[in-house]
């Protein structure tokens, strides 16, 4: 960008300097023109007197000559004649007054009679005040306009060239983006390493008759890695690489974005071999009719621009696209099939081991403790993605330098863990000691189902520290990462979940509100398992149909059904009669481990956060407390209660 863009690109609304400078130019001339007529009235000895006392000076035969140009009348009298002009008395020569309206018809009668001299002149009705008065609205509105160009055309938005691409080029000389820098998404690197090594060798691949895809879509959740993945490529790739979001096609005006489609696959067959990479494919590349709207709006035409140019009658010779998306359901089918989007890289979560080595990124220019274990931390953030990892060292090295350290030690981490999975902690809530004891009876029935019961995921902490939106937690860590689950778990998680409300009523003999997300998320569960998983005793292996591929807010409003009233009723019966066996299993593992309950419940009013080592140290003394038992009445559980699984 050069310096006269800049200046157009004001901070805080305010006017640029090019737009200030006009504006005191302006008013520079403006106060020049009033300096001249105010000097030009000095410098004039002319009287403004009424016309009336010009006609009686005319009679007295005092006005020796008088100029008419116009209706206006200047003159100068044979012998001085005084005015008062406030409280001093003027006495004048030369006078200046102007003809009435309505005319004067003995005017020149009387001039005759009186001997006077009368001289006309013409009227050019040009003033230089009254021309710039006239005039000052237009040059405003000039200005004004003049304003708005110069900042389009700093935005790359002139008027003459608003249907321009805003593609940039990336400069490989400047990245430091690698693949090496890319940790995890090892299927996703190799394909795209493949496609590098095509760009750098084709004959290779042409010597058997291969030929390079015309596309790659990049799909995956947000955080992943995909436009890292892009970035990596252009600083791996020996060819121009052209970068565009899909938003930047988009525009107010019709035909803009297919204008902009056209000269952004112009720019770079000029520079073929090349890559395209356009982010955020789904805001252009949505399902042309889906939804309320027609087929005629501008995204449409933009699309239909865009699959024309991906495979139409002019096909792009050496030019690869690649795209990337969250949303691959929302986009139209003519834009993912083969010839248009050939290959279909999935960027999935990373797994256990993916997590350290993007953690080992991360930290590899920050000082760690001993105490640091990556190992730990990446097996406690499942589901996180790469963004939620870089986000989570950044708040640890904050944590760090608030408390003045060089390094950045465990408990750094793990508060900026629970800062950004659990959310800010609310310092100025203020709990009554009531509220106190049931959140912590509440939290003690998650932490000791989830102990005792087989299939359920560790224990990693409890806590009672109020938290965004939460009065408390339970947090679960799987040992590893787990992709098929089995009915056993879904069971035990279910207890797990239900248990708050049962200890609630068990101790306390009270039932509360805070149990409203454990319900959401068991409801939610035992409606999968009734409707996806075929898991339901009296349904049996059937599944809901009908996809899911609505592409607009409020779709599944008008998704068909296809099953009858009765076997939703059905459905409603399963998923109670689930919930219902869940609440009371968790019941009756509470009431077999009651003094854990109850030494646990303690531990928290006093702590507030336990790790799952010391959770599970409280089970087990409570356990050696008592006699062994069995539990019974619990389906599916006849382990001894003498301790946690």
């Amino acid at each position: 960008m050069n310096r006269g863009q800049k200046d157009e690109q004001a901070p805080n609304g305010s006017f640029s300097p090019s737009f200030r400078q006009a504006a005191w130019i302006m008013a520079g001339i403006l106060m020049a023109m009033l300096a001249y007529q105010a000097l030009t009235r000095d410098l004039d000895d002319r009287v403004r007197i009424e016309y009336s006392t010009f006609r009686r000076h005319l009679k007295d035969g005092k006005v020796a000559r008088i100029t008419v140009t116009g209706e206006e009348i200047t003159g100068e009298l044979s012998v001085a004649a005084t005015r008062e002009v406030g409280d001093e008395s003027v006495e004048y020569t030369h006078f200046l007054t102007y003809l009435p309206p309505f005319g004067d018809d003995e005017l020149l009668g009387l001039l005759e009679r009186h001997g006077t001299t009368m001289q006309v002149e013409p009227d050019t009705g040009v003033r230089l005040h009254e021309v710039f008065i006239a005039a000052l609205p237009w040059i405003l509105m000039i200005g004004i306009a003049i304003m708005i160009m110069r900042r389009m055309q700093a935005q790359g938005q002139s008027m003459f060239s608003i249907g321009k691409t805003r593609v940039r080029l990336f400069d490989a000389s400047k990245s430091t983006v690698r693949f090496d820098d890319v940790a995890g998404a090892h299927g996703a690197k190799s394909e795209l390493q493949e496609m590098v090594g095509f760009l750098d060798d084709p004959q290779r691949f042409q010597r058997v008759g291969a030929r390079t895809p015309k596309g790659i879509l990049l799909v995956g959740a947000p955080g992943t890695g995909k436009t890292l993945l892009a970035r990596a490529v252009a600083g791996e790739a020996g060819v121009p690489f052209l970068s565009i979001t899909g938003s930047d096609f988009m525009e107010m005006f019709v035909g803009v974005g297919a204008s902009r489609v056209r000269d952004t696959f112009r720019e770079a067959k000029k520079r073929a071999p090349s890559i395209i990479f356009i982010d955020e494919l789904d805001s252009i590349g949505r399902r042309r009719g889906a939804g309320l709207g027609g087929g005629h709006d501008e995204r449409e035409q933009t699309l239909n621009q865009l699959l024309s140019e991906l495979d139409g009658f002019e096909p792009s010779e050496n030019v690869l696209v690649m795209a990337a998306t969250n949303r691959p359901d929302t986009l139209d089918p003519a834009l993912l099939r083969p010839g248009r989007f050939d290959r279909r890289i999935t960027v999935d979560l990373p797994t256990q081991a993916d997590r350290v080595a993007i953690l080992q990124i991360h930290v590899r220019n920050r000082p760690l403790d001993d105490d640091v274990n990556l190992e730990e931390v990446a097996r406690g953030m499942p589901g996180a993605t790469g963004a939620d990892l870089e986000n989570i060292v950044n708040e640890a090295a904050m944590e760090a330098a608030r408390r003045q350290a060089e390094k950045i030690c465990a408990a750094d981490i793990e508060r900026a863990r629970d800062k950004v999975l659990l959310g800010m902690k609310r310092e100025t809530m203020v709990l009554s000691e009531q509220e106190c004891q049931l959140i912590a009876y509440h939290e003690a029935g998650h932490a000791v189902t989830a102990a005792v019961l087989e299939y359920a995921d560790p224990l990693y902490k409890v806590s009672i520290v109020p938290r965004a939106e939460s009065m408390g937690v339970t947090q679960q860590v799987p040992e590893r990462d787990m992709y098929v689950r089995p009915r056993q778990y879904l069971d035990d998680r279910l207890a797990v979940i239900m248990s708050g409300r049962a200890a609630e009523e068990l101790v306390l003999q009270i039932v509360s509100t805070g149990a409203e997300n454990d319900f959401r998320e068991a409801t939610q569960i035992a409606r999968k398992m009734v409707l996806d998983w075929g898991m339901g005793q009296k349904l049996g292996p059937m599944t809901r149909s009908g996809g899911r591929d609505e592409v607009f807010l409020g779709g599944e409003l008008a998704q068909r059904r296809e099953f009858s009233e009765a076997t939703a009723r059905e459905v409603d019966e399963e998923v109670r009669d689930i919930l219902t066996g869940a609440q009371h299993r968790a019941l009756e593992t509470l009431k077999a481990h009651r003094p854990a309950l109850e030494r646990l419940a303690a531990s928290l009013r006093e702590q507030e956060e336990l790790s799952g080592e010391m959770v599970l140290q409280i089970i087990q003394e409570s356990a050696d407390a008592v006699p062994e038992q069995t539990v019974e009445g619990i389906p599916g559980d006849t382990r001894p209660s003498s301790g946690p699984a």
